[in-house]
């Protein structure tokens, strides 16, 4: 900070004074020089210096976040000022470069930094319990091999984005790289997980090595990636109450495979970082390699959801492709989706087209993005979905019996 002489005379400074002294966790540089207590400094007319200040938080057994505070003493002219010093800490586990290679729980009682990256091997489960953070570094993805447990619950879920928490950083796509299930990773199951800031939020790749799917998400949010918030490829995944959100493409199926999706919201507004520029769901039967066009078998189901956007340059937000003569079967049932012409090739059962699903708060200016539905009763979704096994919405509060709402939240 500045110390500025506004008067037409010089000024002196009879002292600048760090009050913790050499105890204190703050160090600071008064014009140049550093010290914890500056004197009788002259201010030329209309000058001023600068007063720099760093703190050093040292490592300690504490759980909770912290608060370091100190002072400056300014004396001048018989005056006193004081300038107020805070810091923020937490004590963390940090992992750099860890390949997790037995059954592993982590704990809930300090948040993680990943660094380098970190790898579940093939075999081995990592389970990670409610309320646990973890913060990753620019280059450090999750790759899975193995499985990943989230047991998040509401009000205490499983987070998971960029270790950069200032201002300019802490809501920047493309924070992190990602969670990626690969070919041998199984009976991957995340709940009240919240995924968001990164490259790519969820890829899955390669069909399940068991009957069982893949990839479970249950009531999890991903929220702006840079790409993808899910990118599935040729594989088996069931979502189910959950959003997907703002991402520069919120979900793209590739390649085939076997999907279920369930009262789920997909919706993209332009934000400060993204341009909706990307249709919200896209789908195709196949893949281009070195060699050419390679096609599989698709299975996808739509209940109960919304794919939605803002006006901007997409007039589909859903978009399917085939090729091939593979087996081919994707089912649209009572959702709710923005298209200017139905989807192809698709079977569409009692949708709505085309009709603003009323979001409760959208600011795009001050970032704010609440998709959960007004409680207008005209608004369109309300009791139009079709009766599921799924008790509760993503706020865990239970859906209508019967007939629940269309989208991932239910109205209450």
């Amino acid at each position: 900070f500045k110390i500025i002489n506004e008067n037409n005379q010089k000024l002196l400074l009879n002292t600048v004074k760090l009050m913790g002294g050499i105890s204190s966790a703050y160090k600071i540089n008064v014009n140049g020089a550093p010290t914890t207590e500056a004197s009788n400094i002259e201010l030329a007319a209309n000058d001023s210096i600068y007063v720099f200040v760093s703190a050093t938080i040292n490592p300690s057994a504490a759980n909770l976040p912290f608060i370091l505070s100190d002072s400056i003493q300014i004396k001048y002219n018989g005056n006193t000022r004081y300038v107020q010093l805070q810091a923020f800490g937490q004590n963390a586990i940090f992992l750099r470069n860890q390949t997790i290679s037995a059954n592993t729980t982590w704990s809930n009682t300090k948040p993680y930094v990943i660094l380098d990256g970190l790898k579940i091997a093939e075999n081995a489960t990592l389970t990670i319990p409610q309320g646990t953070k973890i913060y990753l570094h620019a280059n450090a993805p999750i790759l899975v091999d193995g499985t990943l447990i989230a047991n998040g619950t509401k009000n205490n879920e499983v987070v998971f984005t960029g270790d950069r928490l200032d201002e300019n950083y802490k809501d920047l796509p493309a924070s992190w790289p990602g969670i990626y299930f690969r070919e041998f990773s199984k009976n991957n199951f995340l709940q009240f997980a919240v995924i968001k800031n990164a490259y790519q939020a969820v890829v899955a790749e390669k069909p399940s090595v068991n009957i069982n799917p893949k990839l479970i998400l249950q009531q999890c949010i991903l929220d702006n990636a840079f790409k993808e918030g899910l990118l599935l490829v040729n594989t088996f995944a069931q979502i189910n109450n959950s959003l997907i959100s703002n991402c520069g493409n919120n979900i793209f199926i590739s390649y085939g495979g076997n999907y279920s999706f369930t009262n789920c919201t997909v919706v993209a507004y332009n934000s400060k970082y993204i341009t909706h520029k990307n249709e919200v769901l896209g789908i195709t039967n196949f893949a281009n390699t070195i060699g050419g066009v390679v096609t599989a078998n698709l299975s996808a189901t739509f209940r109960n959801t919304i794919f939605w956007g803002d006006n901007s340059f997409v007039d589909n937000e859903i978009q399917i492709a085939k090729q091939g003569a593979n087996p081919f079967t994707v089912l649209f049932e009572n959702n709710l989706y923005k298209n200017a012409t139905d989807p192809v090739n698709a079977t569409l059962t009692n949708n709505l087209k085309n009709i603003n699903p009323t979001f409760n708060t959208i600011d795009v200016n001050k970032n704010i993005f609440d998709f959960r539905i007004t409680k207008d009763a005209a608004a369109p979704g309300i009791n139009k979905g079709v009766a599921t096994s799924f008790a509760k919405d993503l706020d865990d509060k239970a859906r209508s019996v019967g007939i629940p709402d269309i989208g991932c939240y239910e109205k209450q």
